[in-house]
């Protein structure tokens, strides 16, 4: 349709506040209308946007407010031009931002008649000519004639009747077209335009006005120097309150130099390529009209791509690119047609490799001018296979137990919170196991490291066999281990796993020319029944594993509530203990130890009991764990020390030889600490010697033949301590330590003593440990003689010493000290 053709209609009164009402709103450039004294009246959506201010920010302040101050001077002498001459005048001037950075910017004034005697305003349009300065820098060969084109480049603004006529061309049109202003009224606005982009042009504004909607073209114009000139238009139709078509108005932005430098940039893209390439990248170039992509040399050989042939890339995406990675890569280039760059990390096939990761970018580089649609994207290629490979082990490391391959404490940790989770929404509950292998430690420390590694890698081997794919098996650290059940229907399946667990690490370990047996303990607590939150369920796994350690181990216990109660009652006199000492609530008893040769009282052992205000007398057993735990063994075993050696020197002095009394010392009490208890030198300052203390070790304590443990038994051998090892034959024993450490007793625990009248087992083993003591030159002791028959028994198997509620229990130290004046009866 000819605009042409269109009747004018009759312009209403309020017609030109509704033209520069669509300029304003309209408009692709930023436009103001101010005060001779430079207070804004109005401002557009983009000077706004162009100044990063609201509206309401402008139009609190003065054009002079947001100019570079080095510009203002020239900027007030276009304005007292503008107003003295009427003249429309052009500024190339730097605004500020309201964050400070500088906007470069082209303003083009007029002067407006605000009515008769009400003087006038200034309309200026201002061109943002930052990204335009942007290419200035980055094209440096061309600087200098885009620094021209900044400072000469403006807007072409201008209306249109309803007919395609213009009725406003703004003065710029005369600079830039070489023809007055006048001459272009009333004349069609296409006859500026070049031939062949005439069509085209009246098509894209016929459907913007059937659309309404603002058009952008990119046509060429004959300027003044008779040259044709790219021009980037954008315009839009306005309307009557009525909704009749009124015309259109536009904004013309000079883009040549632009073009011009977009065609060099082609030009270098081959010197960029032949840097890329150098680097080590591949180039790939996809034409998007045709659907073909060109790759470069080293592109072929990152995708394993064979001759040198264009490629669809759509078919090459589906037969190249992993299955998983490929709806994400469509997304990527997606969004990439629509406007951004991308960057993308993928894996392609390789014949001979198998899945090889690659790291692809890219960005549009050409689209079209009528329709904005992309034309061409361009990007590079990267092997990133062995970066990729690098994160995988990092990964590995930070989430695997290096040792075993299980998930380590970390990845446990957020499995279990995903599978809690799971369970959550799912209905069906899940199982948290914790294992702890019993006397792993000992074995670990008398056979070598690399069995005990070899043992845990074994013994996760073993437990992974009793569980499912889906469950998860982890090492916490150490020798403990954690299982998470899932989908359970019931809870045999759980016991069914922690029985399994339990035979299969009781079975014996075979390794190299060594034999190792161990066992387990396991704790198990179910998600939702005992908690349903990660931490609740480890706490109430590992009261649960504390409880079966406690009661003998190689064996399972779920949680139960009274075991929550039992750790409270734990963490509660842990409490109570750090305060028994300065309370004077410790007390130490004396059981005396009887020669079984005539049943004389020749020694004594020193045993620690607690006077609890509130829970009344606690025996060892109970509180000697937390005391260890809680960091107070030390100073507690020195306090007993010192008792003990009180009472033997008075004991001795009575009886005219040195009696001694033997102390139990924790392992614990082996690692060197400030102000600790020198026992030689203590003994010293007494005047007593060494024999009238010994002390009572463990044999796993030996097992540790650390310099420190080796330094402090040397010390008590060469003042004459005498060590003795107690509860002997209950754990990893070894006539080697025996002899090394210079052992002087040996204690056989009671639980040998216990059953001899019954055990032909136990009476052999007591024999055997009373033989080969005295053919190492130690002395025997056994615990626990409650009956006639087991002191018969143990003087005729010539076992040297005694002890125990036959003879009498552990008694207060005024209370022993009658006794060993009336002595023992043993009859």
């Amino acid at each position: 349709m000819d605009l042409s053709e269109r009747p004018a209609p009759v312009k209403p009164l309020d017609d030109s506040e509704r033209q520069l009402s669509a300029i304003f709103d309209q408009a692709q450039v930023g436009l103001s209308l101010f005060t001779l004294e430079g207070r804004f009246l109005r401002v557009n959506g983009e000077l706004c946007r162009m100044l990063g201010r609201t509206r309401e920010e402008l139009l609190e302040l003065r054009f002079q407010d947001v100019t570079h101050p080095d510009d203002l001077a020239h900027s007030l002498e276009a304005i007292g031009r503008l107003l003295e001459t009427g003249k429309p005048e052009s500024v190339d001037k730097r605004y500020l931002r309201a964050d400070g950075t500088v906007v470069w910017a082209n303003s083009s004034i007029t002067r407006l008649e605000n009515g008769p005697g009400l003087g006038y305003s200034v309309l200026a349009v201002t061109v943002d000519l930052t990204e335009r300065k942007h290419v200035q820098d980055a094209l440096a060969e061309s600087e200098a004639r885009f620094r021209v084109l900044a400072e000469a480049s403006s807007a072409l603004i201008w209306q249109l009747d309803p007919h395609g006529n213009g009725v406003y061309f703004n003065p710029r049109h005369q600079v830039l077209l070489g023809r007055p202003v006048e001459a272009l009224l009333g004349a069609g606005w296409t006859e500026v335009l070049h031939p062949d982009e005439r069509e085209e042009g009246v098509r894209s504004l016929m459907t913007a006005i059937a659309q309404r909607e603002i058009v952008q073209l990119r046509v060429r114009v004959i300027f003044a120097n008779g040259d044709w000139r790219w021009m980037e238009a954008h315009a839009a139709p306005w309307f009557t309150a009525d909704g009749e078509y009124a015309g259109h108005v536009g904004i013309g932005l000079d883009i040549d130099e632009a073009v011009r430098a977009q065609e060099e940039l082609l030009i270098s893209n081959e010197r960029l390529k032949l840097a890329i390439e150098g680097s080590g990248d591949g180039i790939w170039d996809w034409d998007l009209e045709s659907n073909r992509m060109v790759y470069s040399k080293r592109a072929r050989e990152i995708l394993c791509l064979s001759g040198d042939e264009p490629v669809d890339p759509v078919a090459a995406m589906k037969q190249l690119v992993h299955p998983d990675d490929l709806s994400a890569l469509n997304a990527a280039v997606n969004a990439c047609i629509k406007g951004s760059a991308f960057t993308m990390e993928y894996r392609v096939r390789c014949p001979d490799a198998g899945w090889r990761w690659v790291m692809a970018r890219g960005t549009v580089v050409a689209r079209k001018a009528h329709n904005n649609m992309p034309e061409r994207m361009t990007g590079t290629i990267t092997d990133i296979a062995e970066k990729r490979r690098s994160e995988e082990i990092v990964w590995e490391h930070a989430n695997f137990d290096l040792l075993t391959g299980l998930p380590n404490r970390r990845l446990f940790r957020d499995r279990l919170d995903h599978e809690i989770k799971k369970s959550q929404r799912t209905g069906q509950p899940l199982a948290l196991l914790f294992i702890d292998l019993d006397r792993f430690k000992e074995a670990n420390d008398l056979l070598g490291h690399t069995i005990g590694d070899q043992v845990l890698i074994e013994a996760a081997q073993r437990i992974c066999a009793c569980v499912r794919q889906s469950d998860t098996v982890a090492r916490l650290g150490g020798d403990e281990f954690t299982v998470i059940l899932t989908e359970l229907d019931g809870g045999s399946h759980v016991e069914t796993v922690a029985q399994k667990i339990n035979d299969t690490l009781s079975r014996p370990f075979y390794l190299g020319n060594e034999v190792v047996y161990l066992s387990a303990s396991i704790g198990i607590t179910l998600s939702p029944y005992d908690a349903a939150d990660a931490e609740n369920l480890i706490r109430n796994a590992d009261q649960a594993m504390y409880v079966v350690k406690s009661e003998g181990r190689n064996h399972f216990s779920y949680f139960t509530p009274s075991m929550q109660r039992d750790a409270k009652e734990r963490l509660r006199l842990i409490s109570d203990l750090r305060i028994a000492l300065g309370a004077d609530q410790l007390r130490v008893h004396y059981q005396p130890i009887i020669d079984l040769r005539d049943g004389r009282v020749v020694k004594a052992e020193a045993l620690l009991r607690w006077q609890h205000p509130h829970l009344g007398m606690i025996e060892p057993e109970r509180f000697i764990s937390f005391a260890e735990e809680a960091g107070l063994i030390s100073e507690i075993g020195d306090w007993v020390f010192l008792q003990a050696a009180r009472w033997a020197g008075r004991w001795g002095a009575r009886l005219g030889s040195p009696f001694p009394i033997s102390v139990n010392k924790s392992p614990v009490e082996f690692v060197a600490r400030l102000n600790e208890v020198n026992w030689p030198a203590h003994l010293t300052q007494m005047g007593l010697t060494g024999n009238s203390v010994s002390v009572e070790i463990t044999e796993g304590l030996l097992l540790d033949a650390s310099p420190g443990v080796s330094a402090k038994l040397l010390q008590y051998h060469d003042a004459g301590i005498k060590v003795a090892i107690d509860d002997f034959g209950t754990g990893y024993s070894s006539i080697a330590y025996l002899k090394k450490f210079e052992v002087d007793y040996l204690k056989i625990d009671q639980s040998f003593v216990r059953d001899l009248a019954a055990s032909a087992g136990d009476r052999a083993i007591v024999r055997s440990i009373i033989a080969m003591a005295h053919e190492l030159g130690l002395e025997v002791i056994a615990e626990g003689i409650e009956t006639r028959e087991q002191r018969e028994f143990l003087a005729e198997g010539q076992c040297d010493f005694g002890q125990g509620f036959l003879f009498s229990k552990a008694v207060p130290a005024n209370e022993f000290e009658r006794l060993l004046c009336g002595n023992v009866s043993t009859a």
